[in-house]
């Protein structure tokens, strides 16, 4: 009967993410050991087959699951955040309940806007196969994505990262911390660039799964790695990229030990701006600055949303202003101008998918659904990193 794979045997017939995942573990990266729920293990089998899994893997403690959809982690098409993801299921059951959740959500709302917006007819064939991957959960002490550079000449990786799990820079939730790191073949690493973002808030395993915690005031604005952890976090991405061959979206976690952990690896599908601009203050003419995610230039009425609540009240052509954008507001990336938020940075799922669409973003812009409740029409330059008012 069909079972599950372990992770080293991953392949592509288990989706990008497993196929990524597993080819790392046998050039002896460090990412942690799981298995394979393959797309084709039929429902009513799940229980026995994950029962096994976790059995071999000999832990009876808290789980990742992700999925692996054969249209996901692509070279031409991410579809970064679309599917779903489930942090510290712990048992049989839950892990049960996990994978049938993210097989799910290759039907949902946001991955059939996804697959509509990007196949260039806006048309679809249709949810995916989904495998899904178990992995040991990293209690992270930090997490976040690097992205790494050109595979010739001078390689520049960019590090973002926050306190606690993953997640809160993948969603957007914060400010990361960000290092850009020029790697040469003559003094190894060097950090050439870096900011302390502003991280008021931290995802932890709990009981439940996950929690939101409150950052401490002390810890908020003090950087959440320090240089050397950067500089190892950019060799190892390189190493990620060599193995795959090509530059890499790199998701990862450290430690309370210090140890550095792989969470997924995936070819970079749009390229970062060249020069992304800070987040600043609004100056006296109408100006306000935040980072350029995604480049181009759009105008349009300002849209502020608060929440799904809001999405009806989205007219094409609109600019999305928000406090930060959900994997669930992706059916709206497809329908407005351009994009705005007060947080996030720009390896964030938003600012990916932003750039996959060729949709100008500019992320970070303090107090935006503030300044641009009433502002009417604004232009977002997402190359110069500025929101201009009327």
């Amino acid at each position: 009967m069909p079972d599950t794979v372990p992770l080293d045997d991953a392949a592509p017939e288990h989706g990008g993410k497993a196929a990524a995942l597993g080819a790392l573990r046998r050039a002896g990266l460090p990412v942690p050991d799981g298995f394979v729920v393959p797309a084709t293990l039929p429902g009513p089998e799940l229980a026995g087959a994950v029962a096994a899994g976790l059995g071999r893997l000999g832990t009876s403690g808290a789980v990742a699951v992700r999925s692996s959809a054969a249209d996901e982690d692509g070279a031409r098409a991410s579809a970064a955040g679309q599917y779903d993801t489930v942090l510290g299921a712990v048992g049989t059951d839950r892990v049960v309940a996990a994978v049938a959740t993210c097989r799910a959500s290759a039907a949902g709302p946001r991955a059939t806007a996804y697959r509509a917006a990007t196949s260039g007819t806006g048309r679809h064939d249709g949810p995916a196969d989904v495998a899904v991957v178990v992995q040991r959960l990293v209690d992270a002490r930090a997490a976040g994505v690097l992205f790494t550079g050109p595979p010739t000449g001078t390689a520049h990786t960019v590090v973002e990262a926050s306190w606690g799990l993953g997640e809160s820079v993948v969603q957007g939730a914060v400010d990361p911390d960000r290092w850009t790191v020029a790697l040469g073949s003559v003094d190894g690493g060097r950090i050439t660039d870096r900011r302390t973002g502003g991280k008021r808030t931290r995802v932890d395993r709990s009981p439940g799964g996950t929690a939101v915690r409150d950052v401490p005031a002390a810890d908020r604005d003090r950087p959440c790695l320090d240089d050397d952890t950067v500089l190892r976090l950019a060799d190892l991405g390189q190493r990620v990229a060599d193995v795959r061959g090509g530059p890499q979206d790199v998701e990862w976690a450290v430690d309370d030990a210090g140890t550095l952990w792989l969470l997924q690896a995936r070819p970079v599908t749009a390229a970062l701006p060249a020069s992304p601009a800070e987040r600043g203050e609004r100056n006296d003419g109408g100006v306000l600055r935040g980072a350029g995610a995604s480049g181009g230039r759009a105008s349009g009425p300002a849209r502020v949303v608060r929440g799904p609540d809001d999405f009806a009240a989205v007219r094409p052509g609109d600019v999305l202003v928000c406090r930060e954008t959900d994997p669930a507001w992706t059916p709206l990336f497809g329908v407005v101008a351009a994009v705005v938020t007060e947080t996030g940075g720009l390896l964030s799922h938003a600012a990916i998918v932003a750039r996959e669409l060729r949709l100008p973003a500019v992320l970070g812009v303090p107090a935006a659904t503030a300044a641009l409740r009433d502002a009417g029409t604004v232009t977002v330059d997402g190359d110069a990193g500025t929101v201009v008012t009327a």
